[in-house]
């Protein structure tokens, strides 16, 4: 279905406002984020998306309204998953707990910035190149039984790349400068260490969005959905990261349980050219898979299983 231009527009114009909202009045002044307040905002993140949610289903149909659910609950929980990175980010640089959110939005909105583009990139392919379909499914699949047999290995974030080149060609003052990514001093521009932690947070959402673009591909081929499912599970990621980076550790089956629906949603995308699963089956199989892998996360005890230390991407 073909969607206005005026739409595009102004659903980013009502994200825009959200971000100004979130930035300038309510996050103005660096702080650390409590638990109580990190639950309240991942409630009106999480209801804001399932409210927009209610207005697809009944302004594009049932089936889109289900397409942008299934998108939203797998790029949710692969936005839960990308917290073990961002929680060893934040242990190896000592980053203040006050500062964490700062960064975390700033990283946010570069993430739907490369989302979007990510997003036009594959819609322009699937639609002059629908054989890119297969390519597609191919890559989840993969990705999908390397996430579930490789063991986790630390990254070690001074080897990444991006940040070696940032530190080689940029001056870098020797502390932090409160919230600030850039100061003069002396006459000169200087970054500072937090602006590297940002660095690292955009990088590795690159590699983040390699995965879970191609995924969202196989519930729908509608850009619009596909956008907008990625714009609400994303924005709900920082209050996610202060409520959950404390037991983040203890979700011990949720990358098996996200490579099950990886290689699912894989396999979706190359038999579609002679069998398409519905969709109400595709979001009972990511709804049953994502709950077990969770729910077994909490009632299966480290020392009951030999189970294998899952990698971290």
């Amino acid at each position: 279905m073909h969607t206005p231009w005026f739409v595009w527009v102004g659903f980013s114009l009502f994200i825009l406002v959200l971000l100004l909202i979130d930035l300038g009045v309510f996050h103005r002044k660096p702080h650390t984020v409590s638990i109580g307040e990190a639950a309240a905002w991942a409630a009106v993140w999480i209801g804001l998306g399932l409210a927009f949610n209610v207005l697809v289903y009944f302004w594009r149909g049932p089936t889109q309204g289900l397409e942008f659910l299934t998108g939203f609950i797998i790029e949710k929980t692969l936005s839960v998953d990308n917290m073990f990175v961002f929680v060893m980010i934040f242990t190896y640089f000592a980053v203040p707990a006050e500062y964490q959110h700062r960064v975390l939005f700033w990283g946010i909105v570069g993430a739907l910035i490369m989302r979007a583009v990510f997003i036009a990139v594959g819609a322009a392919l699937l639609a002059a190149f629908h054989w890119v379909i297969y390519v597609f499914g191919g890559f989840l699949v993969v990705t999908g039984v390397r996430m579930a047999f490789h063991q986790r290995s630390e990254a070690d974030p001074a080897r990444n790349p991006v940040l070696r080149l940032a530190r080689r060609f940029l001056p870098v003052t020797t502390g932090w400068r409160g919230a600030r990514f850039f100061v003069k001093e002396k006459g000169r521009f200087f970054t500072t260490p937090l602006f590297m932690v940002l660095l690292m947070v955009e990088s590795t959402d690159l590699v983040f969005a390699v995965d879970s673009i191609p995924a969202i591909f196989a519930v729908t081929d509608d850009p619009f959905i596909v956008y907008t499912s990625n714009v609400f599970a994303i924005l709900g990621l920082r209050s996610l990261y202060f409520l959950l980076a404390g037991v983040v550790e203890r979700f011990r089956y949720l990358k098996l349980g996200l490579s099950v629906v990886l290689v699912f949603v894989g396999i979706k995308m190359l038999i579609s050219g002679f069998y398409k699963i519905p969709i109400t089956v595709s979001l009972a199989v990511v709804f049953v898979v994502l709950a077990i892998s969770i729910i077994a996360s909490f009632l299966v005890r480290p020392g009951q299983t030999t189970e294998r230390t899952l990698y971290c991407r």
